[in-house]
């Protein structure tokens, strides 16, 4: 049988960010739907599985392993499992990016670093 989760509207501020973890809901997938204003970013941090991010509009930096590559809207970008990684927004507009975690559960440890 098909489910549905439905997230209720982000109050306004600088993120309206939403998290899923598949174990909740019987997959084995987790994602953010991340929506970030100009500047905004996340700092370095590492999985224990891949991550997938597929930008939806606006523009990003990635930084993974140290490498650091500009994405926009209809590119897909991956991370290894335990490279450091991170992303800021450089556009002028709203960031809207799809973070898929290939895990039930999303598990994360920031490195202390900031992204590019």
């Amino acid at each position: 049988m098909p489910k549905i989760v439905r997230f209720e509207p982000r109050p306004e501020g600088v993120s309206k960010t939403v998290k899923f973890e598949g174990a909740d809901h019987g997959t084995p997938i987790s994602f953010f739907a991340v929506d970030y204003a100009p500047g905004q970013s996340v700092d370095l941090h590492v999985h224990p599985y891949p991550e997938t991010w597929i930008i939806r509009s606006g523009r990003a930096r990635f930084t993974v392993d140290g490498e650091v590559i500009e994405a926009g809207a209809g590119d897909t970008v991956v991370a290894e499992a335990g490279k450091p990684h991170g992303f800021r927004n450089i556009g002028d507009t709203r960031l809207d990016v799809v973070c898929i975690h290939a895990s039930d559960r999303i598990v994360q440890e920031f490195t202390g670093a900031e992204a590019a």
